[in-house]
């Protein structure tokens, strides 16, 4: 191959000056290859051949006389001779097509990208802010405690039921009247006055049928009942009212030689024997059934010794329980039997106390009830009502007659 030196220089060898650094197209027409200057807008045809190698000769014979400037400055180059290969790639890296867009530049990414970072932590910083404000919201208010305290967190407490709501049941309303009852009126018929208790429901249901108005066969003035009521202004009936069927208390020392009715009675002796055996002593009967006319001279006898006093301690004639055959005076004994007066504070008085109503006996004269009943207190005073009677009397916490069966009070005589 000759030496390029010995060929001949080629005369479309364009010698152009690049532009600088600052130039910066305005827009897409700007950059295209029809804005460039004339002298720019030179576009060789790429060599073949032969071509090829004489371009490569030419373009390495005026390399050293080729100015080239930018950056505000000129340097002559010494290039060393091209190959061919090396021309040919320089050939095609001129070739400029004028149908080409300009090349966007990597800015217009860049500011994408920064706004996406900056959305995302504005995103992010709104989030933050978000659950600081919900974590304010559960912590309990600033004390004055210092900025060393601990924060507590205070549970929530559920709401206090004061109580629960009570359901409403429905119950069958009672008979009208209790003495429309069959077996009520069967057992009144034939004197079993605690049997037409039993029929009436008990002595709770036969209670609350008197006091409602719903007994309209049940007199409490009727003095051959067990319910009846004696006192100071409801007398017997009639006034010299006597019982029929009075027995003496099987098993019982009897000091006066007392009678009593004879269900009475019988309940006397079962409390007698209880006592016995619960070891608290023997228990004496010192005064039952008094006729009107005893009554007179009992009465007579305390009004000599304390005048108007009297009716405090003693009833008059007709309006005593004893003259029902239904009261008992009680006393302790211990080989010999002590007063009425000592019985309280014995074994056995507490034991009456606590264990009557077992019987069918209540203590009538309780301490305090003087305004009701009319009486001071007489411990020793027992009255009879039958079993069923006297469990509700206990149960229900009554201290006398009169307000268990929901009547005025007797503190004095009418007349």
């Amino acid at each position: 191959m000759p030496r390029p030196e010995t060929l001949a220089p080629i005369a479309d060898v364009v010698v152009f000056e690049l532009p600088s650094d600052d130039f910066v197209p305005t827009s897409a027409a700007a950059a295209a290859p029809s804005a460039l200057p004339v002298e720019l807008r030179v576009t060789p045809t790429p060599p073949t051949g032969e071509g090829r190698r004489q371009a490569a000769a030419a373009a390495a014979a005026a390399a050293p006389q080729a100015r080239v400037r930018g950056r505000d400055r000129a340097r002559r180059t010494s290039r060393p001779a091209w190959s061919e290969r090396r021309a040919a790639r320089a050939a095609e890296l001129l070739h400029v097509d004028e149908d080409a867009q300009p090349v966007r530049h990597a800015r217009p990414r860049l500011l994408t990208r920064r706004i996406a970072v900056v959305a995302g932590l504005t995103a992010g910083a709104a989030l933050l802010m978000g659950s600081a404000a919900m974590t304010a919201m559960m912590l309990p208010p600033a004390t004055d405690a210092g900025p060393d305290a601990a924060v507590t967190m205070t549970a929530v407490q559920p709401q206090k039921v004061e109580q629960l709501p009570v359901p409403e049941v429905s119950q069958t309303p009672p008979a009208a009247d209790l003495c429309a009852l069959p077996d009520v009126v069967a057992a009144l018929q034939t004197g079993n006055d605690e049997g037409a208790i039993v029929a009436a429901g008990g002595g709770e249901a036969f209670r609350a049928a008197v006091v409602d108005g719903r007994a309209s066969c049940v007199d409490l003035g009727d003095s051959s009942r067990i319910w009846t009521v004696v006192d100071k202004i409801r007398a017997a009936n009639p006034i010299d009212y006597r019982p029929s069927g009075l027995v003496l208390p099987d098993g019982v020392r009897n000091i006066e030689g007392g009678a009593l009715r004879a269900d009475a009675a019988s309940a006397l002796a079962s409390l007698v024997t209880a006592a016995r055996d619960a070891g608290v002593g023997e228990i004496a009967l010192e005064s039952g059934f008094r006729s009107y006319e005893t009554q007179q001279a009992t009465y007579g006898r305390h009004f000599a010794e304390r005048g108007e006093g009297a009716d405090q301690v003693s009833a008059r004639p007709g309006y005593s329980e004893h003259q029902l055959g239904l009261g008992a005076d009680v006393v302790a004994c211990a080989g010999a039997c002590g007063t009425l007066d000592q019985l309280a504070a014995t074994a056995q008085g507490q034991w009456v106390a606590d264990h009557a109503w077992e019987h069918g006996w209540i203590v009538r004269y309780l301490d305090g009830k003087t305004p009701v009943t009319g009486y001071t207190a007489e411990p020793w005073h027992l009255r009879f009502i039958g079993p069923e009677l006297a469990r509700a009397y206990h149960d229900g916490g009554w201290t006398s007659l009169e307000e268990f069966f929901a009547l005025d009070p007797a503190p004095d005589y009418a007349g």
